[in-house]
């Protein structure tokens, strides 16, 4: 088990004292100046990142719908346009100048019928797939909450699905626990179970708690600390996985409970 955290827990240095490897969460990096990538920003983290010898992975820009995320980065994978994928390869590239090994997708929204919406993320995530292949990064499409129903792969039979679809050794799943115990509604056995199917694909896993029960804000997407929630996370035992467990979690204070949390579990 590698231990890691989200960079938008706390500044770089910061993080570094404390994990193993860090997700670089590009959305809030300020790698882009609007829709531009600016290189003099990405030589700045390149400079730092080789100061520190640390593993690192990117999440990708996606469909953000907080008021702070920017809505030039906004990606919908199932409704892309020469614009959103231009963005998405430069992630996938950048991802290869950085040395991150794993880039983190999310899977797209429900516009119009649910199966054209899901063939056309599949369609969209093998031309994805083909650009991480050249650049030899593997994405991770990451399970949705289903308290939001216009989200595509909340599910483990869908998640499965849009792998299969992609047919990629490239393409491979992000287990989110947050999200998969949104999906089942706090139901453990629900949350193990999905867990158990779709263990022999994952490559990244985030952790984060909440109560399993929509609220007003996020859908009840709350990236609490683990603890804080109802998350029951011997279920990580299933995954039978010894890669990077990222904490996604808002603050160093988290991070440091979710450490606890995890080495508890080796």
């Amino acid at each position: 088990m590698i231990i890691g955290a989200s960079s938008f827990a706390a500044p770089l240095p910061e993080l570094r004292k404390e994990v193993e490897s860090i997700e670089l969460y590009i959305p809030k990096l300020g790698l882009y100046s609007g829709y531009r990538l600016v290189k003099e920003n990405v030589d700045k983290l390149h400079d730092l990142l080789s100061t520190y010898s640390i593993p690192t992975s990117i999440h990708a820009p996606y469909f953000g719908e907080t008021p702070k995320y920017p809505v030039e980065l906004v990606v919908d994978t199932a409704h892309m346009g020469k614009t959103q994928f231009r963005i998405m390869e430069e992630n996938i590239s950048l991802a290869h100048e950085l040395g991150s090994s794993v880039v983190v997708v999310h899977p797209g929204k429900v516009r119009g019928g649910r199966e054209s919406s899901f063939m056309q993320m599949v369609e969209n995530l093998r031309q994805l797939s083909a650009k991480a292949g050249d650049c030899g990064v593997v994405l991770g499409l990451e399970n949705k909450e289903g308290t939001d129903l216009a989200n595509l792969c909340c599910t483990a039979e869908e998640l499965l699905r849009a792998v299969e679809e992609v047919n990629s050794r490239f393409l491979r799943i992000t287990f989110d626990t947050g999200h998969a115990n949104l999906t089942y509604g706090g139901d453990m056995g629900g949350l193990r179970g999905f867990v158990k199917k779709i263990s022999d694909h994952v490559v990244h896993v985030h952790v984060h708690d909440n109560t399993g029960t929509t609220d007003e804000k996020y859908f009840g997407d709350m990236h609490f600390a683990p603890g804080e929630g109802n998350i029951d996370f011997t279920i990580l035992r299933e995954l039978h996985f010894d890669g990077v467990y990222n904490l996604e979690v808002f603050s160093i204070e988290d991070v440091r409970k979710g450490k606890v949390m995890l080495k508890s579990l080796m």
